[in-house]
């Protein structure tokens, strides 16, 4: 179904610095050397959380601006048939399943187009104990039927049915119904995960052509929350909320929108393996592979395939053997569970008995280096030739980093200087430039100064596609994670397991606090 809809609303989106680009020179068959690089990147400075802390309580910005509660429910309230006419729809599951409400509608509504409608999304179990009281306090502010908990309605249920059930009365004519599918936002309440999910369902909209597209803007209640922080939201639920939700709500409906990558991952496995994927990842019929790169060695009779999307980060090796293992306690022992800070406690504790620190010092094959069961093919920016890459040998975890922040924050990849990225052919990175960063952290010492920002990571390359060959031998499996989602990924000696990443061709839409 589609809306014609004139797309007027305004995007943001930020210029990118072009530097030299280096010759990515021909295809390399044998495995790459590294070269020695004598030059190295601006050192980081540690940067201060405090502005993060001020924003999020609210104490810039809007700080001295009163906002009217009633005037924001007037702004961000739907009228009602229209809100029962949504919800109807989702429940029935069927896009017809409101139209009582629209010829029904009371005498009394006098034809007023809400200004900017909003409908909030609650994970109501993160936030701790927060959450059930904060969607309370959303209901108030905006209206009952605009709060969905997740526990409740799906995000793929509001895109098929309930913005379906707008876009229908637009095209028969209800103005108001038009209006407010066209001014619609999202607010989802919870953590990077639960933005993602709401995010790959608002692309069902892209890939049906069923336009405009409602942007997003977050309230934190997750742990890391570095998709929230790259946007301007804050990294964690404000303790001053009952304020700041009004600014929040404000700000949702009136900051710029900018464009956000996502990114596709297809993992082919032999048949007989057996993997528990995460909520991200799932089942598919057939992978389809970049075929200008050949498959190199023998594929098995029968594979199993699965696809994803991410929108900040993958990773494999030891960073998401931690978070594997810090997931499967939590969920063994939830009363541990009890916020961000005690979260960030746990992992931090948990990271240092898994063997990271520890690596120069024992022998087994397990914890030793990627380079021993990994091969990286890339391809550069505007280039449409696969380069094999090396693996560096003191590497124990490889980042494809989207966005700014990772782990709570960090910048891992740096603000580096152009003469570096210049020598290096990199470019500066954002959020919508089609690259990924891929950067490598070696043992525990390494990663935790990188994680305090005194150095950045290891650099490896940018690319606008990644394909990773996996095969053990002594490894028995290696973990892998997605925006926060580990999962451990069996191997077979015999045959390869493969995994290629390239952009969504279209882009997701945030909504930029600042």
């Amino acid at each position: 179904m589609s809306l014609n809809i004139d797309k007027s609303t305004p995007t943001f989106t930020p210029k990118k610095k072009k530097y030299k680009k280096e010759d990515s020179g021909k295809r390399i068959m044998n495995s790459p050397t590294t070269a020695r690089d004598s030059s190295s990147p601006t050192r980081i400075v540690a940067r201060s959380s405090m502005m993060d802390w001020i924003r999020a309580c609210g104490l810039s910005g809007l700080a001295g601006m009163k906002i009217d509660k009633e005037e924001l429910r007037r702004r961000l309230s739907m009228p009602q048939y229209l809100r029962l006419a949504m919800l109807d729809s989702i429940k029935k599951k069927d896009v017809d399943g409101g139209d009582e409400h629209f010829r029904s509608r009371s005498s009394d509504y006098d034809g007023t187009v809400p200004q900017s409608p909003i409908v909030v999304f609650i994970n109501s179990r993160s936030g701790g104990r927060h959450g059930p009281v904060l969607k309370e306090r959303l209901q108030q502010l905006i209206s009952e039927e605009q709060v969905f908990d997740l526990l409740d309605v799906k995000p793929h249920e509001f895109v098929r049915y309930g913005l379906a059930c707008l876009e229908k009365w637009a095209n028969n004519g209800d103005i108001c119904a038009k209006e407010t599918r066209r001014n619609i936002r999202v607010v989802v309440a919870g953590g990077d995960g639960t933005v993602g999910w709401v995010l790959g369902c608002l692309g069902e909209l892209h890939q049906k052509g069923r336009d405009p597209v409602p942007p997003v803007a977050v309230i934190p209640l997750g742990t890391g929350n570095d998709l929230s922080r790259s946007y301007g939201w804050g990294g964690s639920f404000p303790f001053a909320w009952k304020s700041a939700i009004k600014r929040t709500l404000h700000q949702a409906t009136t900051g710029p929108i900018c464009r956000l990558d996502s990114w596709h991952v297809v993992l082919q496995m032999p048949g007989g393996e057996v993997i528990d994927p995460p909520h991200s990842l799932k089942a598919t019929e057939e992978c389809h592979f970049d075929q200008t790169l050949e498959i190199d060695g023998g594929i098995p009779d029968k594979v199993n395939c699965y696809g994803g999307v991410f929108y900040n980060y993958f990773s494999i090796g030891m960073d998401a053997q931690v978070a594997y293992g810090f997931h499967h306690l939590r969920n063994e022992k939830p009363y541990l569970a009890q916020g961000p800070i005690t979260n960030k406690i746990i992992y931090s504790s948990y990271s240092c008995t898994q063997g990271w620190f520890l690596t120069p010092c024992v022998s087994d094959p397990s914890l030793r280096g990627l380079k021993n069961i990994l091969r990286i093919y890339i391809k550069k920016a505007r280039c449409s030739e696969w380069e094999q890459i090396p693996v560096p040998r003191s590497v124990r975890a490889i980042v494809a980093l989207n966005l700014h922040n990772y782990g709570s924050g960090r910048n891992p990849w740096g603000k580096l200087k152009p003469e570096y990225l210049e020598k290096r052919g990199f470019v500066e990175a954002h959020a919508d430039d089609g690259l990924l960063e891929i950067f490598g952290l070696k043992q525990g010492w390494h990663a935790s100064f990188v994680m305090v920002e005194l150095i950045s990571a290891k650099h490896i390359a940018q690319a606008s596609s990644i394909r990773l060959e996996i095969r053990g031998g002594e490894w028995k499996d290696v973990f892998m994670q997605m925006d926060g989602e580990p999962w451990k990924q069996p191997m077979s000696s015999e045959y390869s397991t493969f995994l290629e990443i390239k952009r969504v061709p279209y882009q997701s839409l945030m909504i930029n606090r600042e």
